[in-house]
């Protein structure tokens, strides 16, 4: 018989984060409450940073209700201060920060001959902006402190693929992610700081919610068309995007860095 390494003989182990401190942006929302609800059931600390209280505290209130240990930071990270703030907070609370979950952002459809300026910028700085600053807030304390970190981005299948909507704003973000997210893996190689992204297609959020309504004719008609280029024939709920979300921030992941990840019912193979 092979020697069997401790890993193989408990592979659960890979995913193991108790004990470990997340900042989470966007945490009212879809994905980041998703996600803090599950590194929280799993024993990590997760700071959860949006700038809408009244939901902060809904979520992180749901954190709590399964147990685990989250406390609220009423930001939104459109500026450098704001990052450093929510850092701020996870090393007076819990004494460091390991993993970063990127979870706001924001759209506006509109076509480019009739959109301003202003609407266009607006979306590029809550979707690219705020990942910079975010990534040059919790970098720069894992470098300078030796933390082998763990960063997510929120990116999406619009990336890759144009929209017939109007998404020259969106498109645009999402594309300048998932290059951030390369460029920021191999910047930060050498530390053993590994940084993804993932890109799903239409889930189930607040910003989403005109889809799943039976009523909305425009909103069914949308998702007639998105799921036309869905394989499984289904659009996402925001559990289908958790397991990714885990083992891009666990140690699973420990040799996965600089990966666009589509979580997105086949959208991409088609």
């Amino acid at each position: 018989m092979g020697e069997i390494s401790d890993t193989l003989r408990n592979p659960l182990s890979m995913f193991d984060v108790k004990g470990k401190t997340a900042v989470v942006t966007g945490a009212s929302g879809a994905f980041g409450r998703g996600v803090s609800i599950a590194l929280g059931a799993l024993g990590a600390n997760v700071v959860m940073a949006s700038g809408t209280r009244e939901d902060l505290d809904e979520a992180v209130a749901d954190v709590k209700d399964v147990g685990g240990n989250a406390i609220p930071v009423y930001r939104r990270p459109d500026t450098l201060e704001d990052a450093e703030a929510m850092l701020k907070a996870a090393l007076d609370e819990f004494g460091g920060a390991d993993l970063l979950a990127i979870g706001s952002g924001y759209n506006k459809a509109g076509f480019i001959h009739e959109l301003d300026y202003e609407t266009w910028q607006a979306v590029m700085d809550a979707n690219v902006r705020g990942n910079w600053f975010m990534a040059k807030a919790l970098g720069t304390y894992w470098i300078e402190n030796e933390v082998k970190g763990k960063m997510v981005m929120m990116s999406s299948v619009r990336g890759r693929h144009g929209n017939i909507s109007g998404y020259t704003g969106y498109c645009t973000s999402k594309g300048a992610t998932d290059s951030l997210t390369r460029v920021l893996a191999t910047e930060w190689s050498k530390y053993g700081i590994t940084v993804n992204a993932i890109a799903p297609t239409v889930f189930r959020s607040k910003l989403t919610a005109w889809m799943y309504d039976e009523e909305d004719e425009l909103g069914q008609a949308t998702r007639a068309r998105s799921l036309s280029r869905i394989p499984l024939g289904r659009l996402a709920e925001v559990e289908d995007l958790m397991g990714m979300a885990l083992y891009l921030l666990s140690p699973a992941s420990d040799f996965c860095t600089g990966q666009v990840m589509y979580v997105d019912g086949g959208f991409t193979a088609g």
